[in-house]
C-alpha cells in the first residue's frame, strides 16, 4: 500500500503531531472542524486510525464522523463543530483552477495548467488548495509544487 502522506509532511508523520492532508481531506469530506489541539488529544493509535479510514463515500464519510465524534467526546468531553459539506468541493473540478492556487503559482512564477491541475490527483489538488490560503504558512507549498512535478525546467 501506497503512504497515505505526502513527502512535505515527512518531518512530522512520526509522531503525527500535525494533522496531515489525508486527514484534513477527510475532515472537509465529512463537515467536521478539528482542532489541532484536540487532534493531539488523541492516541497515536487513533489518529492513525483516522488517516487510514476511508471516506470515498456519503457512507464512509458519515462512518468517519460519527467515529470522530465519539473519540473526541471520549477524550475532551465535547464533539467537535460541524461544518457544511460543499457539494461541489473545489479540489474536484477537474476544469477549473481556483483563483487562490493560480495567484499562488504566479506570487512564485510558476506556471500552472488546467490540464496539468486535471492530471493531479483529488488529494494533491486538495493539498494545493489548502496551501494556497493565505493564512496558511505556506512553508510546504514549494515542496509540494516540486513533489506533484509541477516544476517545469
Amino acid at each position: 500500500m501506497a503512504s497515505p502522506y505526502f513527502n512535505f509532511e515527512q518531518d512530522f508523520v512520526g509522531s503525527l503531531r500535525c494533522i496531515p492532508m489525508v486527514v484534513r481531506h477527510h475532515l472537509d469530506s465529512c463537515g467536521v472542524k478539528l482542532k489541532l489541539e484536540h487532534w493531539n488529544q488523541l492516541s497515536k493509535t487513533e489518529r492513525q486510525d483516522l488517516v487510514e479510514w476511508p471516506s470515498n463515500t456519503s457512507d464512509a464519510a458519515t462512518a468517519y464522523q460519527t467515529r470522530l465524534q465519539q473519540l473526541l467526546v471520549e477524550r475532551t468531553g465535547a464533539p467537535a463543530k460541524i461544518l457544511e459539506i460543499s457539494p461541489h468541493p473545489p479540489w474536484q473540478d477537474l476544469s477549473t483552477i481556483p483563483v487562490q492556487v493560480a495567484e499562488k503559482f504566479q506570487a512564485h512564477q510558476v506556471p500552472l495548467s488546467v490540464d496539468q491541475w486535471a492530471a493531479l490527483t483529488e488529494l494533491q489538488r486538495f493539498a494545493l488548495i489548502k496551501l494556497s490560503r493565505s493564512s496558511h504558512e505556506n512553508n510546504n507549498f514549494m515542496p509540494a509544487v516540486q513533489e506533484f512535478g509541477l516544476l517545469t525546467d
